[in-house]
């Protein structure tokens, strides 16, 4: 008798004991959050086509977040992505973005090469603060990303 009442009082100061804990706020680093956005730029070459963006951890090689929309077709901002709490400081990251364009060819909803459907890429580095990143359209500094779309 006395051996079921110490287990059962062990399992009721570990629950106790958890609860406790899980009303503790976490004391780990809370992630920062991400706005990503484009200028008036993209507006004539793309306005109103689809545009889909990832934030890729660099280290551990995989896609963190994803969102898609639609390039404005008149006003600035072009385009505009939250992603709450997605970057973790002391990590690399980069921006993955892509514009269904399909200039020449490719396939409609789908990441097709460069040359088809514009791309970038854009380093993400010594995160300690929430990040507010815009950027401009320009066709010279595109990089291929589509396999962070499959």
């Amino acid at each position: 008798m006395t051996r079921f009442i110490s287990v059962a009082r062990g399992a009721t100061c570990s629950i106790a004991a958890a609860l406790l804990l899980a009303a503790v706020p976490a004391q780990a680093n809370e992630g920062h959050d991400l706005t990503f956005s484009g200028d008036g730029t993209f507006i004539g070459p793309h306005g109103g086509q689809a545009i889909e963006v990832a934030v890729f951890d660099v280290t551990a090689g995989e896609v963190v977040a994803t969102d898609t929309g639609q390039v404005a077709p008149e006003e600035p901002p072009a385009f505009s992505f939250t992603f709450p709490g997605v970057l973790e400081e002391g990590k690399l990251y980069d921006v993955h973005y892509w514009v269904d364009s399909n200039f020449g060819g490719g396939s409609e909803g789908s990441c097709d090469p460069v040359n088809l459907d514009h791309q970038w890429r854009v380093a993400l580095t010594a995160i300690t603060e929430p990040v507010s990143l815009e950027v401009a359209h320009d066709p010279a500094e595109q990089a291929p990303v589509c396999t962070s779309f499959e």
